[in-house]
């Protein structure tokens, strides 16, 4: 490997530091950025850091209903495989393992639980946990946490949220279509609930945590660990 290449490589990794540069075996392959994320954070009302956006939202929201800020909805323990899309695939074989190994959205027509058969309660446990598709640093928030942010709002409710340091918006969730867009926002938490998981909904109407199945479609707001 001659000297004018390896002035080159240090030249495209120096104007790539911010992403990374992958370590490649020949001269002949080409070099190609790795992204780190470094996500915008924002501290709510009791001091706790949370990214400044929904996962998959391209911005931050600017209403409640800001469509840029909606972000994808993921299936309760599934790695960001691209099944959160919101136009990805639906289809109703469940899979056995934790990677299902494809982008598909998997709603079986029984049992409407969840996408993995055998369940696994273990995923999305803290930020080493398994499939956590948050940045590094970063995890699913627990039930408590949801319920520590929303004791701090004025407004129990959509207009709470948005007014919140977080800017929660009303994206919605998925199960067979996606459904209350504009009308509700439903963010997973880690926390299990026997054959379903937590999740943090809001609307008009209120703001509650409740349990629903795991292959329910919702956001995720990541918290700093």
């Amino acid at each position: 490997m001659n000297s004018t290449y390896m002035k080159n490589i240090l030249i495209i990794c120096a104007a790539f530091l911010a992403f990374g540069c992958d370590k490649r075996q020949n001269e002949n392959t080409p070099i190609t950025p790795t992204p780190t994320v470094i996500p915008s954070t924002v501290t709510s009302a009791n001091g706790k850091i949370w990214m400044d956006r929904n996962l998959g939202a391209s911005r931050v929201a600017i209403s409640s209903t800001d469509t840029s800020a909606y972000g994808d909805l993921y299936q309760w323990g599934r790695a960001a495989d691209q099944h959160q899309l919101r136009k990805s695939t639906t289809i109703a074989t469940q899979a056995t393992t934790d990677n299902p190994g494809n982008a598909n959205f998997i709603m079986p027509s029984t049992p409407l639980t969840d996408w993995r058969n055998p369940q696994n309660i273990n995923l999305w446990q803290g930020v080493n946990g398994i499939n956590n598709p948050c940045p590094t640093g970063f995890r699913l928030p627990t039930e408590a946490e949801w319920n520590a942010e929303l004791s701090s709002w004025t407004l129990k409710n959509g207009d709470g949220a948005y007014a919140s340091p977080l800017k929660l918006t009303v994206a919605g969730s998925r199960e067979i279509i996606i459904n209350n867009t504009g009308i509700s926002g439903s963010y997973w938490s880690s926390t299990v609930s026997g054959d379903g998981s937590r999740y943090f909904n809001f609307s008009n109407a209120g703001a509650f945590v409740l349990t629903h199945n795991r292959v329910y479609g919702g956001s995720i707001r990541c918290i700093k660990n």
